[in-house]
């Protein structure tokens, strides 16, 4: 039995486990998705791998599903997160949403010099981290950290993690990555006004940085984020 609904909960899943569903959950399942008892479901909640569960309860306000049988084991992405200076609402949307599909462990949104972007809803955009996780069939929901200051950032770093830091002044270089930059790494994308220079400097001062070319132009930020994250899977991550 496969079920086409997955859904990401916050409880202990197992073999005969009920699993109680809030309002929202009961509305999206038997409203929107006009489900009903007996009807199959996927759940995971990023720690016990994906299970098939069925709907035991089914009502407006509320619900349960019994666990049935585990389908997929948690399947953990590679040690890589992704930074990146948040931009309009919709593009960062966008980069958190395909930062989950492309395997990012850890989404950090930095405040350089030339961010322009307003106040970061992190609890938002981890919302729409789950809806990427249900929709492409993850077992494991990175968290979306709050947005931190590139100078704090750096100046508590981790320097056994690697920092690919893409620099649009590079643009037109070749894009090969160095094999520093295997796991555990970060991938930095800049704002739309580009990295300021003294902060081109101050990662130029840290070994564990490596500037890398995108290629032949120089993306948009939110492109920028996908190309970088494809060249890393492709090179060093679950795509190699």
């Amino acid at each position: 039995m496969r079920a086409k609904i997955r859904l990401y909960v916050d409880q202990p899943l197992g073999q005969g486990q009920s699993v109680p569903l809030d309002k929202a959950q009961a509305h999206y399942l038997f409203g929107v998705m006009r489900q009903s008892v007996g009807d199959p479901v996927h759940l995971f909640n990023g720690r016990d791998g994906e299970w098939l569960a069925e709907v035991a309860e089914a009502g407006k306000r509320g619900g349960a599903l019994s666990c049935i049988e585990q389908t997929r084991p948690l399947q953990m992405p590679r040690d890589l997160w992704l930074l990146f200076a948040p931009i309009k609402k919709a593009r960062t949307d966008f980069i958190v949403e395909k930062a989950v599909e492309m395997g990012a462990a850890r989404i950090v949104p930095v405040m350089t010099e030339y961010t322009n972007a307003g106040r970061v809803q992190v609890d938002r955009l981890q919302a729409h981290a789950v809806e990427a996780a249900e929709q492409c069939g993850a077992t494991f929901v990175p968290e979306v950290a709050a947005a931190t200051k590139f100078d704090r950032l750096l100046a508590d770093w981790d320097t056994n993690r690697s920092i690919m830091f893409c620099d649009e002044a590079l643009a037109g270089g070749t894009s090969g990555l160095p094999a520093a930059l295997a796991a555990p790494a970060a991938i930095l994308i800049g704002p739309e006004g580009g990295i300021a220079e003294r902060e081109r400097k101050r990662l130029a001062s840290m070994d564990c940085a490596h500037a890398i070319a995108l290629g032949p132009r120089i993306l948009r930020a939110d492109t920028a984020a996908v190309a970088a994250l494809t060249l890393w899977q492709q090179t060093h991550g679950d795509w190699s």
